[in-house]
């Protein structure tokens, strides 16, 4: 958990964050690849199955590979945010196979049977599909709003006292919208409600929830903490260190939707270029922005570097920068969505995000096929949605291969 090297700078933790000398003195922590561990007596089992003692036990309740990776993360969430008391606010991250795991332990271990969900238009596909199809299965409700109206929360809050959960993703996927976190969260706190931020596509360096009346940030973090593109991963950081000790860690091991070493390995490492790599992701895409703002085939770009975005002021108040990502309406509605995206010479049409190169995708026939294109274009998903996430490649070829796509 969070608390160590709290006198060291951003990058520096980066790089050093979370890291503790290996019994070998290697210099980067290795990868463990062991399925379980040992004992030197029955009584040193017993201290550390009841935690007196620390110690790994089980692959799927952790190692010393990934306790790296969770410290590292809770330390770059919890940068230079103070507690109630004044002190440097603690944080405990639990690291998952992928963002979809770390969110599914946060929703089961906070909300029972009976209860709801209340969040906002504009989410993740795979969000949108888990809360709206799977938990209503389970019991757990769910109430959408829109997020930009905190009247309209309000009412949706006093019409439904069984909502125990607020979720929001800020900026959302992916047409770009931004909550106001101090607005949205302190009314859900004011409700007695448990608050969850997907921090993904802003990331710690742009955004830091906590500041807010947050209870849990969550990543994906395959995408801009891995930074390459080389293994799924997600991240629930929690603040109640008690409750994500316990019930939440318990959860997590039985749902078993845990790390591994290896790909906790290769994000420890991409960790360590972080904000490197997001100061020339953000100074590309705002390049990038001004060059579509600017092309006669697009019709709309959402970037909240752009004035023109509903949501540029939240932005400035609660992000470092308006950040890498980005969509784009083509003029041409779904047929220039797939011409575009087959015009590509350099850029890559992949699904995903944050990594170094520059990704693109088509929205209303990847991510979002499975969402009704009713809904999908309530939630400003057009079919000729571009979404955009921008590389650290040379700008002037990306703007070159994006004005040839377009045509």
């Amino acid at each position: 958990m969070s608390g160590e090297n709290n006198s060291f700078g951003f990058d520096t933790l980066c790089i050093h964050g979370g890291h503790s000398q290996e019994s070998n003195r290697a210099h980067l922590t290795p990868i463990y690849a062991s399925s379980t561990y040992t004992f030197d007596t029955a009584e040193q089992s017993i201290a550390v199955f009841k935690n007196e003692e620390k110690g790994y036990i089980y692959g799927r309740w952790g190692n010393p590979t990934i306790t790296e990776a969770e410290e590292k993360i809770a330390l770059l969430e919890a940068f230079g945010i103070k507690d109630a008391d004044g002190n440097p606010l603690q944080l405990k991250a639990i690291l998952h196979a992928s963002g979809m795991a770390a969110l599914t332990t946060m929703l089961l271990g906070n909300v029972k049977a009976g209860q709801k969900i209340i969040t906002h238009y504009s989410l993740y596909g795979g969000t949108h599909e888990l809360v709206e199809k799977v938990l209503p299965a389970l019991g757990i409700g769910l109430v959408i709003v829109d997020f930009h109206d905190a009247n309209k929360v309000e009412e949706a809050l006093k019409s439904n006292p069984d909502i125990a959960l607020m979720h929001i993703e800020t900026p959302a996927n992916p047409t770009l919208q931004c909550i106001d976190l101090e607005v949205i969260s302190n009314l859900g706190k004011q409700y007695g409600l448990i608050v969850c931020v997907d921090n993904t596509f802003a990331t710690p360096y742009l955004q830091q929830p906590f500041k807010y009346a947050v209870d849990y940030v969550m990543h994906s973090t395959t995408k801009f903490l891995n930074g390459h593109g080389t293994a799924i991963g997600g991240v629930l950081v929690g603040k109640d260190l008690q409750k994500m000790s316990t019930g939440m860690t318990k959860m997590h091991r039985l749902l078993g939707g845990n790390s591994n070493a290896f790909d906790a390995f290769v994000l420890t490492n991409g960790l360590r270029t972080f904000a490197l790599r997001m100061d020339r992701h953000c100074s590309n895409a705002s390049k990038v922005a001004e060059f579509l703002h600017a092309h006669p085939g697009v019709g709309l770009v959402n970037y909240l570097g752009l004035e023109g975005h509903p949501d540029h002021k939240v932005s400035l108040k609660q992000m470092k920068h308006p950040g890498a990502m980005l969509s784009f309406e083509l003029k041409g509605g779904f047929d220039a969505g797939i011409k575009f995206i087959n015009n590509l010479k350099l850029l890559t049409n992949a699904v995903s995000l944050g990594t170094c190169d520059t990704l693109v995708s088509h929205p209303a026939s990847t991510t979002h096929l499975g969402v009704p294109r009713e809904n999908r274009l309530q939630y400003g998903i057009t079919d000729g949605l571009i979404r955009m996430s921008v590389g650290i490649e040379n700008i002037e070829d990306i703007l070159q291969d994006l004005n040839q796509a377009i045509g």
